[in-house]
């Protein structure tokens, strides 16, 4: 197939390595001339992937009508460019042709909508839209190192699709329906590990990590179903698995991030040394901004948004956290033997 990713970072190359394994003819974007001129010399993202080769076979340009003539696009382009990258695409791209999305977060523009609303919107619902999302860090994708994602859409036939043109002996694709919950997970799992690495940075130990992420996890499912998720979603790839993945590895820039905070370094000083987008730092605004709305229980989100945003500090956060009031675990009626 013909395929346009739009997006040069880690994520976008990483995935355009894939598509050209399994023999597609990839074209891949950049906004920037200059970035595009680099990796065409060097054949290498050095900053983002080093050592990483980017083969001859895939085109590289900067020039946004590339995806004319694409049988599929796929959006791997930071979160904050994804609605201007699609109204851009969605002059180009012709009807039906499926729009795979792999950022992850919500649309601040937009009332914190989700992705796949802001590129329907944009594609006036002309083209299907999935959600490619999962535990999957690109530098070991771009290793070839074996992986397994979630394509989750509405569309059957276009998850089924995406399926088809990313799977392969080292990349595995399960295709679900619940594109609402694959997106929830996919964008507050880095909330949980913004937090999860300020607990690294403190030194504080693995009990707290794992009952931060377990009580993490638990307050995102609530989030998710309320907005029409199935609560299974959260146990499998887009849930459970991406916020193990981003809460324990130091590939993930938000616990990376998180971890600085710990240590004592501002919030903006923590961002500035990591380089790259913390996609986590808006996911907290997004997050307090959606439990305010829907009026959803997400103590660990509000917590968190307190010590960016507001500068509260992390220790007394933990108080907070710990001297709530006693609660049953899954909060529904129980029914004791005694």
């Amino acid at each position: 197939m013909k395929i346009t990713v739009y997006g040069a970072g880690s994520w976008g190359i990483a995935l355009s390595l894939v598509l050209a394994h399994n023999g597609h003819q990839v074209t891949t974007w950049t906004h920037r001339e200059e970035q595009c001129r680099q990796l065409r010399e060097t054949r290498m993202n050095a900053k983002l992937l080093p050592g990483v080769h980017i083969p001859e076979q895939i085109a590289l340009t900067s020039e946004i009508d590339c995806a004319r003539d694409a049988e599929l696009v796929v959006l791997a382009v930071p979160s904050f460019a994804v609605a201007e990258t699609a109204e851009k695409a969605a002059a180009i791209v012709p009807a039906g042709v499926p729009i795979v999305n792999v950022g992850k977060g919500l649309d601040a523009a937009h009332d914190y909508c989700r992705f796949s609303e802001t590129i329907d919107r944009a594609f006036d619902g002309q083209n299907p839209v999935v959600a490619l999302t999962g535990p999957t860090h690109a530098e070991e994708v771009a290793r070839g190192i074996p992986t397994a994602i979630l394509a989750a859409s509405a569309s059957r036939s276009a998850a089924e699709l995406c399926q088809d043109v990313f799977m392969n002996e080292v990349f595995r694709v399960y295709t679900s329906s619940d594109i609402i919950g694959a997106e929830i997970g996919g964008a507050f799992k880095n909330v949980i590990a913004l937090a999860a690495g300020i607990a690294d940075g403190l030194g504080l130990g693995d009990n707290s990590k794992a009952g931060l992420m377990t009580r993490g996890l638990t307050e995102i499912a609530r989030l998710g179903v309320t907005l029409g998720a199935k609560q299974e979603t959260f146990a499998g790839l887009s849930g459970m698995g991406d916020l193990i993945v981003t809460c324990t590895s130091m590939h993930s820039r938000n616990r990376r991030a998180g971890i600085l905070i710990g240590k004592g370094k501002s919030v903006q000083q923590a961002m500035e040394e990591i380089g790259a987008v913390v996609e986590g730092y808006y996911a907290t605004e997004a997050g307090h901004h959606m439990a305010q709305k829907t009026g959803v229980s997400m103590p660990i989100t509000s917590e968190l948004y307190h010590v960016l945003y507001e500068g509260g500090d992390v220790h007394r956060g933990i108080a907070a956290l710990m001297g709530r009031s006693k609660k049953d675990e899954h909060e529904s009626e129980t029914t004791w033997l005694t």
